[in-house]
């Protein structure tokens, strides 16, 4: 068997970071994955925060928040701890950054400033290098306080009291930030210069809801929408015994949906198509629907019922 081949677009690029929490650690976990040389700076953990479950005396919340999402992100990175806030950690961090291709960093901008990290001190001192600086909102915004929820919610993309399912900001974020990472290596590679300069790069959050929410803009999701809930063939429908998420939206799918379902051609922007179908599921158990989805080539997957 031919042994697949594994791209490592980053393979020599040293990349430092200060990022604490999700979207810098798991930009610096994509970036490692690419051949990146990682290393990350930590401050020391708070006093007590051993007894609350922090791992291995560190400064970053998420290895207390889950110790086990903490080693998947900082598998394969070298992790030095320094306190940036004294002379001695000024020093690691100015030894790190001689040696750094990238730095990325996740702190407001006049936070930047106090560690004396702004861009263009950091620039004059370091022209090669290169900086992605995660921030929550863009520009001006980058200085108020905000998280993934508020950024979501800011986009339209909270639409109950219910939490999302998961953090989209903060990994779409991280994808943003770690496609930064490549575009500050391939300008490297394309300036034509023996020593090319390095540039500062802004990925923020908000950016990042607000792409994730364009299929909503543009109304393709809106309520009512073929994918909004008005086509009959993408639903999440009960069944037997727990839930069927049904995506059988081209018009190939349909027809086989409805085939399975004894339905001649329907409509399936007809509630009546609707009702017939979630009648149907209701009927069947998840190992039928997941037997029926690999035979008749439609997709649909089974879920436990909604606890």
């Amino acid at each position: 068997m031919q042994k697949k081949a594994t791209l490592r677009p980053l393979k020599g690029l040293h990349i430092l970071s200060l990022a604490l929490n999700l979207p810098g650690p798991a930009a610096l976990m994509r970036c490692q994955q690419m051949g990146a040389r990682c290393v990350k700076l930590e401050p020391p953990a708070p006093k007590g925060a051993m007894a609350k479950g922090a791992m291995d005396n560190s400064g970053d919340p998420m290895s207390a928040y889950s110790p086990d999402a903490y080693a998947v992100l900082h598998h394969g990175i070298r992790i030095t701890q320094a306190d940036l806030k004294t002379a001695s950690g000024q020093k690691v961090l100015h030894r790190e950054l001689a040696k750094a291709d990238v730095l990325l960093t996740s702190f407001r901008p006049s936070a930047l400033v106090k560690l004396g990290l702004a861009w263009k001190p950091l620039h004059k001192q370091y022209p090669q290098l290169s900086q992605v600086a995660i921030v929550g909102g863009a520009g001006a915004l980058a200085e108020e306080p905000g998280h993934d929820l508020t950024y979501l919610a800011d986009n339209g993309l909270i639409t109950g009291l219910d939490l999302p399912a998961t953090l989209y900001a903060d990994m779409g974020g991280s994808l943003m930030a770690s496609e930064a990472v490549l575009q500050a290596a391939l300008h490297r590679h394309t300036s034509g210069k023996a020593q090319p300069s390095g540039v500062y790069l802004e990925v923020a959050l908000s950016a990042a809801a607000s792409y994730a929410a364009l299929p909503r803009v543009w109304g393709l999701t809106a309520p009512g929408a073929a994918i909004g809930g008005g086509h009959a063939g993408y639903q999440v429908y009960p069944c037997k015994n727990g839930r069927v998420a049904v995506a059988a939206l081209e018009p190939h799918f349909a027809a086989r949906l409805c085939a399975a379902a004894g339905l001649d051609a329907a409509d399936m922007l007809l509630p009546a198509t609707r009702q017939a179908i979630a009648a149907w599921l209701l009927g069947k158990t998840r190992a039928q629907l997941d037997k029926l989805a690999l035979e008749k080539d439609i997709p649909m997957h089974t879920l436990e019922r909604k606890p």
